[in-house]
């Protein structure tokens, strides 16, 4: 059966609702939201005297709970446009349109009976072969069908999103022991194809995988908390990013998902799982039966492991929960050496094996967190998969892991560990022994560009499914082509070369700008095309700003003239080559990282991919070749019969109020990305094949290389004094502060070409030219300097 997802159907429309209602829409499929026709009027509704049978009545918690949904942060959509895709109803009025759809996601509160009673209104109209999945984070799914024809068993799963479901990439996909195989591998697929996630399958074993092990994880370090006697941001400063986790590491998280709902997860496991052999884990500290008693549940209550306050002067201030006093107090900077230590290396398994080997409180806190967890997942296999590498999809997907559990295991070495697990008093399951007596050492291993994992049941490797699909650029490090100490270009297999580099934020420098260069001239040689892609947490957060300040402070203008050309130099390199050039950003992609993607020929960014020219924030123009883009792509889009100057003003605009564009939707909108170019990749994990697909196509289409343009229309002082009037009137509105005059000034003046007399068409050099002047030039104004200077200490640029 060849089955099509045109239309589907959420019923509730609470937070996660409402969110998967805009996720479908956001990946351009129709929506129908429903929710309970309300029982009573408010207080609105009675002073415009409407009735219980208003249209605005029936639908009004379904509408409001949308409404609200769209004006969260971070945002649900990827384009407010999206919204226009989402129908809303009620379960009276409109359960019979359900007739309509293709797929029905049942998202209503977490109780059996009511999820059975919606499924069973749903059975009334639903016609046969639709798909009907049930959202839930660990009520079993099997017991949901009771009463339910055949053809509803065999198309029934479970589907658990994880909030926010645009954001956070797991979708776990639960199956009963009716549902048809195709159904399962259809979702599978779905979920991964065109809603851009990790689909996970998992047995229907309570809270599935990452709920599984991610919440065991909490509730293993509450218990080494009690046993070590360390304080809540202690913790905190172990448990995120240094050892590859969320910047709200432990107890930030536990507020944010919400403390009750946590100790809900971790009651149901230790009630449900009677043969669980860390099933002690999960029984709820003393400490933590109070913070519930006092309803101090988190962000959603106010407070819960930290409590927002405004500090003597007005200003806000954080403060943290002493679990012994059960008094808040201000936040402490934790010291320890192992982490001083490790946070000087950018590597995560590097600094992963330095951690191990501290010996200090932190140190040793980490040791044991890790000898719980290794011994932990080792028994979860085959519990809650047959597969370990589900488990690290889980977590890296569902709670932000870098790595998973098991690769952690591996770079820490399972031989090395093994013993000293055991002797801290946890068991491993005989599997792990049974693979390192048959002299296999790791349970993951690379090859060819291929990861495989070991099979348990098989005793042996087998390749990680998705293949080619999955292109990971480690991965091929055994078909390095060139390096230097910041980037690695490798030869992705297909005659197809592929650079990434490795620094601080993916930050743009000499040897960065000398990799781009080298990777282009080696492709040119003997290869198809390049690839430039990262594999970070982002692609690039643009230029070295350390390298500018540097040089600015020294007022060493020839070296500062000379980085700036090489980087104008190199973006025109990548426009003008002989073989095709495609960039796959993700994530941050500010500044020069944006220029590069501006003068790739093709761009296959993430569909999560926040990308702009942000140099105005800092006091300067976008120096790479970015002023000059906008320039020529807004003398490109004057249509017949329109003012010249209005593509000029919105590019202009743009660029002068440093606009990021929040998902690459976005950023077509922005004139950053072209509809008729680049390709968004809904699922970031395949972007970087796509990528290389797209290189291929280029050149198999008889690519050819690119002419210099002589022919960009400026308009010069006839569209000067329009941008200078705009930006006077930002200044009188107070949008821009004396020092943002300046710079916006010097942008007009080189997106108009300078101060010519009439309009002209001159040569991309020319307006190069003028923007590298106006870049020399504001590196040497104090108030740039200051606002350099306070993004390299860690904040935002100062308004001055």
């Amino acid at each position: 059966m060849n089955r099509i997802i045109k239309k589907v159907a959420v019923l509730g429309s609470g937070v996660m609702g409402s969110r998967i209602a805009c996720h479908f829409a956001g990946v351009g499929v129709q929506t129908l939201l429903l929710d309970i026709a309300p029982t009573a009027l408010n207080e609105a509704e009675k002073a415009r005297k409407l009735t219980l049978e208003h249209p605005a009545v029936r639908n009004r918690i379904v509408n409001e709970a949308l409404a609200a949904a769209l004006k969260s942060n971070p945002s649900p959509v990827y384009t407010k446009e999206v919204a226009e895709r989402i129908k809303t109803g009620n379960f009276i009025d409109n359960m019979k349109d359900i007739a309509g759809v293709d797929w029905i996601i049942e998202v209503v509160v977490e109780r059996l009976d009511i999820k059975q009673q919606i499924l069973s209104e749903v059975e009334k109209y639903r016609k046969p072969g639709t798909l009907i999945t049930s959202n839930t984070s660990g009520i079993p799914i099997h017991l949901m069908t009771g009463g339910r024809s055949e053809d509803f068993k065999k198309h029934f799963c479970g589907t658990h999103f994880f909030n926010p479901p645009r954001y956070l990439r797991l979708l776990e996909i639960i199956p009963t022991p009716d549902t048809s195989g195709d159904v399962v591998d259809f979702l599978m697929q779905y979920g991964d194809l065109h809603l851009g996630k990790t689909t996970v399958l998992c047995k229907d074993t309570p809270a599935f995988i990452a709920n599984r092990i991610g919440v065991y994880g909490i509730m293993a370090i509450f218990k080494l908390v009690d046993e070590l006697g360390l304080t809540i941001d202690d913790v905190d400063t172990l448990t995120g990013p240094l050892i590859g986790r969320p910047k709200s590491a432990t107890f930030r998280t536990a507020d944010v998902v919400g403390i009750d709902t946590l100790v809900k997860v971790a009651k149901g496991v230790e009630q449900n799982c009677p043969n669980d052999e860390q099933r002690d884990v999960f029984q709820i500290p003393g400490w933590l039966d109070k913070i519930v008693a006092n309803n101090w549940l988190g962000d959603k209550t106010g407070q819960g492991f930290f409590k927002k306050t405004k500090g003597a002067g007005g200003e806000k201030e954080i403060l943290t929960l002493n679990l012994k006093s059960m008094e808040y107090g201000p936040r402490q900077k934790p010291k320890f050496a192992s982490v001083e230590a490790a946070k000087a290396v950018d590597d995560l398994r590097t600094r992963l094996k330095m951690l191990a080997q501290g010996t200090d409180k932190g140190a040793e806190f980490l040791r044991k967190l890790n000898y719980m967890l290794f011994a932990y997942i080792s028994h979860r296999i085959p519990e809650i998969s047959d597969e370990l590498y589900r488990v690290d999809d889980a977590m890296m997907a569902g709670f932000g892991w870098e790595i998973g559990p098991f690769e952690s295991w591996d770079v820490l070495g399972v031989g090395r560990t093994i013993d000293k697990i055991k002797e801290a008093g946890y068991t491993v399951a005989p599997w792990v022994d049974e693979m390192l007596n048959a002299g296999i050492k790791s349970f993951y291993k690379t090859e060819g560009g291929k990861r495989w994992y070991y099979d348990i049941a098989g005793r042996k490797y087998v390749p990680m499914p998705g293949g080619s699909a999955f292109l990971v650029m480690k991965n091929f490090e055994e078909q390095t082509v060139w390096k230097n100490s910041a980037c690695r270009c490798y030869h992705l297999g297909d005659e197809v070369l592929g650079l990434e580099w490795s620094t601080k934020m993916g930050t743009i420098g000499g040897e960065v700008l000398e990799g781009i260069q080298k990777s282009i001239a080696l492709a040119e040689e003997k290869f198809k095309g390049v690839v430039i892609a990262g594999e970070g947490t982002n692609f690039s957060a643009g230029a070295n700003v350390g390298l500018i300040f540097m040089l600015a402070v020294e007022q060493d203008y020839d070296e500062l003239d000379m980085a700036v050309r090489q980087f104008q130099q190199t973006m025109m390199r990548a426009r003008y080559s002989a073989v095709p050039v495609v960039v796959a950003p993700h994530g941050l992609t500010l500044g020069g990282a944006c220029e590069l993607s501006l003068h790739a020929d093709r761009v296959v960014p993430a569909a999560e991919t926040y990308i702009g020219l942000v140099e105005l924030g800092v006091g300067l123009i976008p120096g790479g070749g970015g002023t000059k883009e906008f320039t020529l792509r807004a003398a490109d889009e004057v249509h017949e019969g329109e003012p010249d100057t209005i593509p000029l003003k919105d590019r202009f605009f743009t660029i002068a109020t440093a606009k990021v564009a929040t998902s690459a939707y976005e950023a077509f909108g922005l004139g950053i990305l072209k509809k008729d170019r680049d390709i968004v990749s809904i699922n970031q994990g395949r972007r970087i094949s796509e990528a290389k697909s797209a290189v291929i196509e280029l050149y198999d289409d008889g690519y050819t290389m690119p002419v210099p343009r002589t022919d960009i229309k400026v308009l010069g002082r006839s569209a000067l004094g329009m941008l200078y009037s705009g930006i006077h009137q930002m200044w009188r509105g107070n949008y821009a502060t004396d020092h943002d005059v300046v710079v916006a000034k010097k942008l007009a003046f080189v997106m108009c070409g300078g101060d010519l007399s009439e309009p002209s068409l001159v040569s991309e050099q020319y307006i190069l030219d003028l923007e590298r002047e106006a870049f020399l030039s504001l590196c040497g104004e104090k108030k740039t300097l200051e606002r350099l200077q306070s993004v390299l200490k860690g904040g935002k640029p100062v308004r001055n």
